[in-house]
């Protein structure tokens, strides 16, 4: 029985796909490749990966048609790999329900720590009682929540905006996603209510709030809560 996670890699760039093929197995990943989407469709059905890397531009269809379409059944973590770098291309490749976003030239040393957050998902909040990220602790069942062993009282917003921090964790999260979840569909283009917020959560949450390393802005785009190195 293989324990070496699994990566699929559809993209259409034979080079690409081998350097990623070489540089993973020396990381210790076991490597499918696909150079379609329909095939990668397919591949993401038959080999179960533990993550998908995604090239935008593929020869059959779009990157995030093919994303679409896994997400009608799979919730395998999604790395989007591509040469377009806009903000709408992030955007609508996050609301797709991609987990990430890598621009092509790429570090090998920055996509694989973006590969070991997304094979370290966290756990369903259903499944587990407390939370753990650095100097940030969450207890769900009592919804207390410590930094540094201090407690911290958050307001019934700020907390539901935490929890949805927490549910993906490590996952870029777009200005809409949040609004829609926390607020409402409603105030998807509100981002300035939101902006108030995360200044909020920062002040309470970040041990130092002009320099934040749990909750990052993806200019732009989003918002993203690292998960700290232990």
């Amino acid at each position: 029985m293989n324990s070496r996670p699994t990566i699929l890699i559809i993209d259409d760039e034979a080079q690409i796909r081998r350097f990623l093929r070489v540089s993973l197995e020396a990381s210790d990943y076991r490597v499918v490749e696909a150079a379609t989407g329909q095939d990668g469709i397919v591949q993401a059905a038959l080999a179960h990966p533990n993550v998908v890397i995604l090239d935008l531009g593929l020869p059959d269809m779009s990157g995030n048609e093919v994303l679409m379409k896994i997400r009608e059944w799979s919730g395998v973590p999604v790395l989007v790999l591509s040469v377009q770098d806009g903000e709408q291309e992030k955007i609508a490749a996050l609301d797709a329900g991609a987990d990430d976003y890598v621009t092509k030239p790429f570090s090998m040393g920055e996509l694989l720590a973006r590969l070991r957050v997304a094979t370290r998902h966290a756990q369903p909040l259903a499944d587990t009682p407390e939370f753990r990220n650095g100097h940030l602790f969450v207890d769900f069942v009592h919804r207390e929540v410590t930094v540094n062993e201090q407690p911290v009282k958050l307001t019934a917003t700020e907390y539901n905006l935490l929890l949805l921090f927490i549910k993906h964790a490590g996952k870029v999260l777009t200005h809409r996603q949040i609004l829609k979840e926390v607020w409402g569909p409603h105030t998807v283009e509100q981002t300035q209510y939101l902006r108030v917020y995360m200044a909020q959560l920062r002040k309470k949450l970040e041990l130092d709030p002009s320099q934040p390393q749990l909750f990052l802005t993806e200019s732009g785009v989003g918002y993203r809560m690292v998960i700290l190195e232990e």
